[in-house]
């Protein structure tokens, strides 16, 4: 009796250890599945900061600001568009003013919005305002 105890004892131990192995595999599986998915979803961002120039009226700046929010509906690679004025207390900004983030799902997309013709319609409207211009690029994490 004591003999198939032990026995007992021992399947039951292998049960559980196929039990965690298994359990360990789809975990294994799932994660793997759930970096895919993340991937998918970033974002290429273009985050363009200007500093407009002092003789530009606020009238001009906002002609600026909706030519640049229109590309959003112009050119189907931009997916998406957001924009905002600074308001940071800490007076960092080194004169630039607005800030413009445009989302892309890939390398392409980006450099096919650069040579858009409504792009290039859109800095027509911008160079003679603009003073300065900071980009920045970066996949969303």
């Amino acid at each position: 009796m004591r003999i198939l105890w032990k026995c007992y004892n021992h399947l039951k131990q292998l049960i559980i250890m196929r039990i965690l192995s298994v359990l360990f595999a789809l975990a294994l599986i799932f994660n793997a599945c759930g970096d895919k998915s993340e991937s998918k979803k970033s974002m290429l961002r273009h985050v363009v900061l200007f500093k407009y120039k002092d003789s530009s009226s606020p009238d001009e700046v906002k002609k600026v600001t909706e030519t640049f929010a229109s590309l959003y509906g112009k050119i189907p690679q931009v997916k998406a568009f957001e924009w905002g004025v600074n308001n940071s207390p800490e007076n960092l900004n080194q004169g630039f003013t607005h800030c413009y983030m445009l989302s892309f799902s890939s390398d392409e997309d980006l450099a096919a919005y650069q040579i858009h013709p409504a792009h290039k319609e859109f800095q027509q409207v911008l160079n003679p305002h603009m003073e300065k211009v900071f980009v920045v690029d970066y996949w969303t994490k």
